[in-house]
């Protein structure tokens, strides 16, 4: 299940104001996305559903009940996947018996593309959207559709929410508010948590006056690392996010909103 985010904010040169130039909020510019990396892996039958490239691996029955799986307790603890024809498998994702998303991913009739149709409730607000695949290995024989390798092409959100990111400078740091979830973290390198979970942490570092680093964990494992670069005029943003767990990359560009 891929995890959509957000990104940044506004600049403000004078350091008289103790502002940074990443103050403001910034759009991220879903056209600007790309990705690289290791592609999904899924191997389905009637029997069972099996996310071979996820880390650790997904092993679950396919049968639509709701199945624990390990390792993955940041985003879900426990999943159910359910195949709805040749075509299409839906899944349900929860945690703590809540659930955090759903999707469902569906094979195009010549197999060569896939669309997965998602909706994010476990973050501040519910993120809705669609993400294009193509196929890059192909599936076993016998074996349902949705089996082989896909690679990301194209992620669009519904509407703005994960794709909103508000940056307030404070002594040291910057307050951030992404959705309805705001927190403080200084700029120390430091693990500060995210909103009320104690399990979620972020930390930044100031790189130069136009560049910082986030470094995003759970229980202590980096889970990904984020560069945001500000351009000189300060009305864009480059960002890159790497996927420590997988090896994957995603760039994109925010916009800063007057």
């Amino acid at each position: 299940m891929p995890k959509r985010l957000a990104v940044l904010l506004l600049l403000t040169t004078s350091p008289l104001l103790g502002q940074t130039r990443f103050d403001g909020t910034w759009l991220m510019k879903m056209d600007t996305l790309q990705f690289s990396g290791t592609p999904e892996e899924y191997l389905v039958d009637q029997a069972r559903y099996r996310c071979l490239s996820c880390v650790p691996p997904v092993d679950v029955k396919s049968d639509g009940s709701d199945q624990k799986v390990l390792g993955h307790d940041a985003y879900y603890d426990t999943m159910s996947a359910r195949i709805l024809d040749e075509k299409s498998v839906e899944f349900i994702f929860k945690k703590n018996g809540k659930v955090v998303a759903r999707s469902s991913e569906t094979v195009s009739p010549d197999g060569t593309t896939m669309l997965e149709e998602f909706t994010n409730t476990g973050a501040s607000d519910s993120v809705t959207g669609k993400a294009g695949f193509i196929r890059v290995g192909d599936a076993p024989a016998g074996a349902h559709a949705l089996s082989g390798k896909w690679q990301m092409r194209t992620i669009k959100n519904a509407t703005e929410a994960g794709t909103l990111t508000t940056y307030r400078s404070i002594p040291g740091g910057l307050n951030i508010l992404n959705g309805r979830q705001s927190y403080d973290v200084k700029f120390d390198g430091k693990d500060y948590p995210i909103g009320g979970d104690r399990h979620a942490t972020v930390s930044l570092k100031l790189i130069d006056d136009f560049t910082m680093e986030e470094v995003d964990k759970n229980d202590g494992k980096i889970l990904t690392i984020i560069r945001m670069s500000v351009s000189q005029d300060g009305k864009t943003m480059k960002v890159e996010s790497s996927d420590k767990q997988r090896g994957g990359t995603m760039t994109y560009t925010a916009e800063k909103i007057p």
